[in-house]
């Protein structure tokens, strides 16, 4: 019998190793651990759009993150699958969802975008690690198309007495619920550097988090902390979110002389959602490269084709679009990229 075994054995020999989905994380910690510790960098934000924007923020929030992880739930029960609302990806992808829309949206808008974001992109396409683009980056070009008065327009002006808030002055009516990338767009640097009164204080402003923007996109400072945080714990590298500002910086300083921003890259950077897409949307375990170099190339697509949009196309913004457009190339790049292997050729001797 011990003969028969040890022969089957050899004619069927297990594979010496087998390679998952993503997220793949050269460590003891488990998905949970990590999901709950980005959900942990991403509420200073959230606290802070709280006090400028007002509570409604937060309710927009709230009904995002239980929509989702409900939408999570019913999925997964309908696909006959483990009900895994407790890893705290859902969470997640409700907190990116609210953080990219504007915070005077109706409150049923997230819902919607929950219900789309979790089971058609994600579950549809095989659940966690198998989507093959972000989420809740997906949700929000659905609400655009389908809603783009309210989620182009939907800006609140801080509710606290800053003086900086300079927007709500004679001649100015027009952009006074605007954001920064909007006034820049149709009025020019110009009419923005007016409102702030010097160009020092609205980068000091725009890289604290004073101004109308998304919920969770306002405070540069913050979300900067937050992925600093996770580079610590190696949760991410900073291969994509520095290439990816470092492009934009770049890219807008060579090519935006005659554009809206001027030529600045400091400025190009520090409006709109450069920060949070940067580091917490292209830095997506399941629709990121795996490999360094092809990271970097994953990065620097992000930002020549977030400032293709700003300076050529007709939105303002072009982050979303932009993450959305690299993550149908992140096979390839790891493709392109893999590490070669050293083996000795067919034939040779030792």
């Amino acid at each position: 019998m011990e003969q028969v075994k040890d022969t089957q054995i050899s004619e069927h020999p297990l594979p010496a190793c087998t390679v998952s989905i993503s997220p793949h994380v050269k460590s003891r910690e488990s998905t949970a651990k990590i999901m709950w510790t980005v959900n942990a960098c991403l509420l200073p934000p959230l606290l802070l759009s709280v006090f400028i924007f007002g509570f409604q923020t937060l309710i927009i929030t709230l009904v995002s993150v239980f929509s989702c992880v409900i939408a999570e739930a019913v999925s997964q029960k309908l696909l006959h699958r483990s009900i895994t609302i407790k890893d705290g990806s859902a969470v997640l992808t409700g907190l990116l969802l609210a953080y990219i829309i504007p915070p005077g949206v109706p409150y049923w808008m997230p819902i919607l975008g929950a219900v789309f974001t979790i089971y058609i992109t994600k579950h549809l396409f095989g659940g966690l690690g198998f989507n093959i683009f972000n989420p809740a980056l997906i949700g929000r070009a659905f609400l655009v198309a389908t809603f783009p008065v309210a989620m182009t327009s939907a800006w609140i002006m801080p509710m606290n007495d800053f003086s900086i808030f300079k927007y709500m002055q004679p001649g100015v009516d027009a952009v006074s619920t605007a954001t920064p990338l909007y006034v820049l767009k149709h009025y020019g640097l110009a009419a923005l550097i007016e409102k702030y009164g010097a160009v020092s204080t609205m980068y000091k402003d725009f890289f604290l988090g004073v101004r109308p923007g998304c919920i969770g996109e306002v405070s540069n400072l913050l979300l900067l902390l937050g992925g600093l945080v996770l580079i610590f714990k190696k949760y991410i590298s900073w291969h994509i979110p520095v290439s990816v500002i470092a492009t934009i910086g770049v890219l807008t300083w060579i090519f935006g002389g005659e554009g809206y921003f001027n030529g600045d890259p400091i400025l190009a950077v520090l409006t709109g959602g450069v920060f949070l897409g940067a580091i917490f949307m292209a830095t997506d375990y399941v629709t990121s490269p795996t490999q360094k170099y092809a990271q970097l190339a994953f990065g620097f697509g992000v930002g020549a084709i977030t400032v293709l949009i700003r300076l050529k196309g007709g939105y303002p913004e072009g982050v979303c679009y932009a993450i959305l457009l690299m993550n149908t190339l992140t096979p390839a790049l790891d493709s392109w990229f893999q590490p070669k292997r050293f083996a000795p050729a067919k034939g040779a001797t030792k």
